[in-house]
């Protein structure tokens, strides 16, 4: 998402980073591993990009809930968990929405659909579009992200989801994060829990 913004970041072994301003809700660092050295190198990495002039409000996400940043000017915005779903054999939605892939026609960055392991889901009832979700292969994974739904649909639209999943990317397991209503959804949907993780917010005065 970020490199289709204009906004790659850099790999670092430890983490990812990026001092600029970056899309909605996304983070401006990621850690990557946990073992000692790394939590290391990861604090130090983010005291140096605290001093690089980042945007005004900018966020960790702190991958293991290895990192404690509450004396480095950090709040925690909240707690989640991984959660992962095993390919299904069968593809096949089973709500009454009407799921279309988005395009760069809907006003998205048009590098972004430039990628053939992104796809962006809108989900629409009555002509209306009420959820969303995307996907993206990585390696022997497909991460699931940003899935939007109203409380009563969120357990049918994890599960198309998943289905659409399967159905663009076969044979391949589903893993994100979620928490509070959203995580109970998921794991409503069949997801399994997985490890801890947090989001931390920065805001410089």
């Amino acid at each position: 998402m970020c490199r289709a913004h204009g906004r790659p970041g850099t790999f670092l072994p430890h983490m990812w980073v990026n001092a600029q301003a970056v899309p909605r809700f996304y983070p401006n660092a990621v850690t990557l591993r946990h073992d000692v050295a790394a939590i290391d190198e990861q604090r130090a990495s983010l005291d140096i990009l605290a001093r690089s002039n980042p945007p005004g409000r900018w966020s960790v996400k702190d991958s293991f809930a290895t990192l404690d940043l509450s004396r480095r000017g950090f709040d925690l915005l909240f707690d989640a968990r991984w959660i992962r779903q095993l390919p299904l054999l069968i593809a096949r939605a089973s709500s009454d929405f009407a799921w279309r892939r988005v395009d760069a026609s809907d006003n998205f960055p048009a590098d972004l659909f430039a990628d053939e392991n992104f796809a962006m889901f809108a989900g629409s009832r009555s002509g209306e579009v009420v959820a969303g979700g995307t996907l993206y292969r990585a390696e022997k994974v497909v991460g699931l992200s940003n899935v939007v739904a109203e409380p009563g649909d969120a357990v049918a639209v994890f599960r198309d989801l998943v289905a659409l999943a399967a159905g663009l990317f076969p044979g391949l397991p589903i893993v994100g994060y979620e928490s509070g209503n959203e995580l109970t959804a998921a794991v409503n949907a069949g997801f399994e829990l997985g490890d801890e993780l947090r989001i931390w917010v920065s805001e410089r005065q």
